[in-house]
């Protein structure tokens, strides 16, 4: 299938002039549903979590997966899903599947981070219900947009931090919300595992030939233009970006932090009803001019909450390989090993792991000895979504909270690119004042022709 070239400029004029399309609201679009009539979804980037969510999507008894894109046709991405559904259309440009196959209800987005936003903010103008994965967008702007984007559409949305569902963090979150640990004090989060995505510490030199599947230029998006690349690893060829390893470039990720920080994070931000962090400070080394950082640890103060014990509260991140928070800070035992990623919440009558992801256990030991934990039910977090599409229930991972967690993961981002800065953060201003540096990287240049459109 040969993707037809459109520049994002042609996109919008096509989309507008088509009946005015575009200016429409969800409302606009709503339909009632019959009680057997399905959700008509469709599926960008339908490999890796692209292919679980859907399949997840598409376990409810409701949802029927109408269209497939994917930048890449080969066998194991969209090949594959065509299998599955063998009556869905296949795209391999997205522009494409929104101007010519308006009659679906949702979209799943699961591409790359670069290209969340310029992907789920059209389809929300189209009225299309979104799920999009986590960290919901590549800047603090773009997050920003697609949580007004999703108010001025009314269209239901999720962010895929399916953990959130789990009954680990529901049961953690629980805990806290029953004063079980007291008011927190403060909170240290962590992910200690290995970035198996960094395969080099520059951009080698030279190009190689694309994959006969792969439609690079649509892959690149709003990217800035460099070849495709591979190196020798083991005697074989590995793809420095597509399909796994584009986590390893600034251009298209946000390192370990952008990659976790909303499972992580998202159940003390929902047991302690945190808001935006009023500063950020990080240590991390001297980053290379593309590829993300190997350990940082970041510094968050947040205004604090009902369920915190001062007027401020600390939230400390770790990541990098085998690094946790130190034994001085967190007060555990020392025969206790933590878990590779989670949080520890020390409260004021005791502390509270949490692991990432499993059941949560509580300190001192002996002091909880005879507590009976009450384990909160997992929910289906796609399921969900699609029930919530379809008029019941409601999500609970919706853009007006998965936004605001995405900015403060990214300022995160964003501190490790100054480091040793304190950066103020103004949240109604969307600027950090005291830095031009650091407030410069609040937003990103596009590639000419790919530049999204903003909700004013």
């Amino acid at each position: 299938m040969a993707a037809q070239r459109l520049s994002r400029r042609q996109f919008l004029h096509n989309t507008l002039t088509a009946g005015g399309v575009a200016a429409l609201t969800a409302l606009s679009w709503s339909r009632v549903w019959g009680a057997n009539e399905r959700l008509r979804v469709a599926s960008v980037g339908v490999e890796g979590k692209g292919w679980s969510d859907h399949i997840s999507v598409a376990a409810s008894p409701h949802v029927e997966i109408v269209a497939l894109c994917d930048v890449d046709e080969g066998a194991d991405h969209l090949g594959k899903a065509a299998e599955k559904y063998p009556r869905a259309r296949r795209f391999t440009d997205w522009r494409r599947l929104f101007e010519q196959a308006r009659d679906f209800d949702a979209v799943i987005v699961s591409t790359p981070d670069h290209m969340h936003a310029p992907i789920a903010l059209p389809a929300m103008k189209l009225g299309k219900h979104v799920f999009c994965q986590k960290p919901l967008t590549h800047t603090v702007f773009e997050a920003r947009q697609m949580r007004l984007a999703a108010e001025k559409y009314h269209v239901v949305t999720q962010m895929g931090n399916q953990i959130q569902s789990h009954q680990a963090y529901r049961t953690a979150v629980k805990l806290v919300h029953d004063g079980v640990i007291g008011r927190v004090k403060e909170v240290h989060s962590w992910q200690s595992g290995p970035m198996r995505w960094i395969l080099v510490d520059d951009r080698p030199p030279g190009a190689d030939p694309v994959p006969q599947t792969l439609h690079w230029d649509e892959w690149l998006g709003v990217a800035p233009e460099r070849p495709y690349k591979t190196i020798k690893d083991k005697q074989k060829d590995k793809p420095l970006y597509h399909p796994f390893n584009w986590r390893a470039w600034q251009d298209f990720s946000n390192g370990q932090l952008g990659d976790f920080g909303c499972h992580i994070l998202d159940p003390v931000f929902l047991a302690l009803g945190l808001t935006a962090p009023t500063t950020v400070h990080a240590e991390a080394p001297a980053l290379n001019r593309e590829i993300w950082y190997k350990r940082s640890t970041v510094s968050y103060q947040f205004p604090g909450t009902e369920r915190t014990a001062g007027q401020m509260l600390s939230l400390t991140w770790y990541d990098g390989q085998g690094h946790v928070p130190p034994p001085e800070v967190h007060g555990l035992p020392k025969k206790y090993k933590l878990p590779m990623a989670g949080s520890v919440l020390i409260g004021e009558k005791g502390s509270m792991v949490i692991p990432h992801f499993a059941l949560p256990k509580l300190f001192p030991e002996e002091k909880f000895a005879d507590f009976k934990m009450e384990v909160v039910p997992s929910v289906d977090h796609y399921v969900s979504w699609a029930d919530a599409c379809r008029g019941e229930g409601k999500t609970t991972s919706s853009f007006a909270y998965a936004s605001p967690l995405t900015e403060t993961v990214l300022l995160g981002t964003i501190a490790i690119r100054v480091p040793g800065e304190t950066l103020r953060w103004d949240s109604t201003r969307l600027a950090i004042p005291n830095s031009t540096a650091a407030n410069g990287l609040l937003t990103k240049r596009y590639r000419k022709g790919w530049e999204p459109s903003w909700i004013a």
